[in-house]
Order: C-alpha cells, then structure tokens, then sequence
C-alpha cells in the first residue's frame, strides 16, 4: 500500500507541474483541462496505523570501556560432567561484538558462565580489566523470577533512581503500563521475563554485554528492537543466538565451537564467514 501511495503521489506532483506550467498556455489548455480531471481523480490508500508495538531497548555504558577488556589464556572447561573447551584461548578488544556459533552449546554456556565466575576453571587464567563492568544475560534466568516481588520492586534493585515514576515509566518503555508494571514476577510469560531482565540489564549500564541466546521466547518486535539495541551499543558484546539476523547485523568478529573442542575465530562479518567457512 505504501509503494501504490509512493506512485500516486509521484503521479500528482507529475501532473500538478504539468498544471502549473502550462495552463495559461493556449495551445497546451486543453491538455492541462485534462490532466486537472485526472488529478482530481487520484486518491491515496487510507494506511491504517500498525498495532504493532515495540520495547524500547538501548543500553548506555556507566563507564568508558578502556583497552584492556578480557584475556583467556589456555582456558580448559568441564561442564555437567563433560569437558567443553580444552586450552581456549580469546582476547576481547574494546570495539569487539563476538558472535559465538556452532553446535556446541555447552561450550557456549560454559564460557559465558566462566567469564562471569559462576564456574571453575579446570586450568588456565581469565583476566577481567580494570574499566570491565559486565552485565549478564544467562540462557536460564527462572532465578530471578521466583520472589514474591512486582515489576516495581524487582527492577527498583538495579536503578540509580528509585521514584516510582521512573521505575513504572521506565517499565512502560518495555511495554508494562499501567497495572502492568504491578504484576507479580512467577506469573509472568517466557517473553514478559526476557523483556524485564533486559530492562535491568539497560539499568545496570555495563560496558561489557554476554548475552546466551537472548532472542528466546520474544516476538518479532522485541527482536527488531533487541537487535537495534545491540548494534548501537558502543562497548564490547558476546553472544550466542540462532537468530541469522542479529548475527549478521551486530557481529564484526565470529569464533565457532566444534563439538571435539576445536575452534575458529575469525574476525569477519558473519555472512562473509558462512561464504568462507560454511555453517
């Protein structure tokens, strides 16, 4: 409907120039008579307003990331009684927005679990920078969501500014209005938990993101506007996902994890990576 109206409104400013020009023309009169009917005779389509409705996701760092972000040096990881990574080693650059692929989601969630010291190592050393403030968004967030708390309450934790105005319009922004942002955290959907653990990660403002397949459980809106999110971040992402689009659109670096503990790390786009490396 857009592109018929694009053409319409192309056609009139086409005729409304013929008009101008040459209505006063007398050889050319009858022409311009013409194309006066014709004009009167365009309508435009009525574009109706979409329902369609979208998050507001956009994270700002509370500190500038320096230079020295992350080190793995010769890191080995055993995870639910398997060994997932053997001697890995990874510098993270400040600029870096790493896309972690493959079938070996373990290994994923392993090295994501390492980084934020909930696991152990088997060998090797993981240095963090000074500057390094991390937030976190873990593949199973159900933790978070168990106490008997509101929306209100829970993200009042994680803001600097603790008025009930900025705390339920912030919510709003994450499409919890009104009443809504008073719901209780057990009862709320897969998709609901995503959107508000993704409004703490907005309030805690690090400058170092880890998202372990984020796009889990959203609609399409809350995607798009995930994705938006992530590429305008202006410090360093890991990630995990399936969703080929935010792959392609935030990642500037990809390292795949093969299943006998092998890896790839390449600092390419993503889709120059299928073209070069296959999936």
């Amino acid at each position: 409907m857009k592109e018929s109206n694009k053409r319409k409104e192309e056609k009139m400013e086409e005729l409304k120039s013929f008009i101008q020009r040459f209505s006063a023309n007398a050889s050319k009169s009858k022409q311009a008579t013409s194309r006066k009917k014709l004009l009167e005779k365009i309508t435009l389509d009525e574009i109706k307003p979409s329902s369609r409705k979208y998050p507001y996701i956009h994270f700002e760092m509370g500190t500038r990331l320096g230079k020295e972000v992350l080190k793995l040096e010769n890191v080995t990881l055993t995870y639910e009684g398997k060994e997932v990574l053997k001697n890995f080693n990874l510098t993270v650059k400040n600029t870096d927005k790493i896309a972690f692929v493959g079938n070996n989601e373990l290994a994923k969630t392993a090295l994501f679990k390492a980084i934020m010291g909930e696991i152990p190592l088997q060998s090797g050393e993981i240095k963090v920078g000074s500057t390094v403030k991390f937030s976190y968004f873990p593949k199973n967030h159900d933790a978070y969501f168990k106490e008997d708390k509101n929306l209100v309450e829970f993200l009042r934790q994680y803001s600097e500014k603790k008025e009930d105005a900025y705390v339920r319009g912030f919510l709003g922004r994450m499409l919890f209005s009104g009443e809504e942002s008073l719901k209780k955290l057990p009862v709320l959907s897969g998709g609901e938990k995503v959107r508000v653990y993704l409004a703490k990660m907005m309030q805690e403002k690090g400058n170092v993101l880890i998202f372990d397949e984020p796009t889990n459980h959203l609609d399409i809106e809350s995607i798009t506007a995930l994705n938006k999110g992530m590429e305008a971040f202006e410090g360093a992402i890991l990630f995990s996902s399936f969703d080929q689009e935010l792959m392609e659109t935030v990642a500037n670096r990809i390292i795949k994890f093969e299943e006998d503990g092998r890896y790839l790390d390449k600092e390419i786009p993503y889709q120059e990576f299928l073209e070069r490396y296959g999936e």
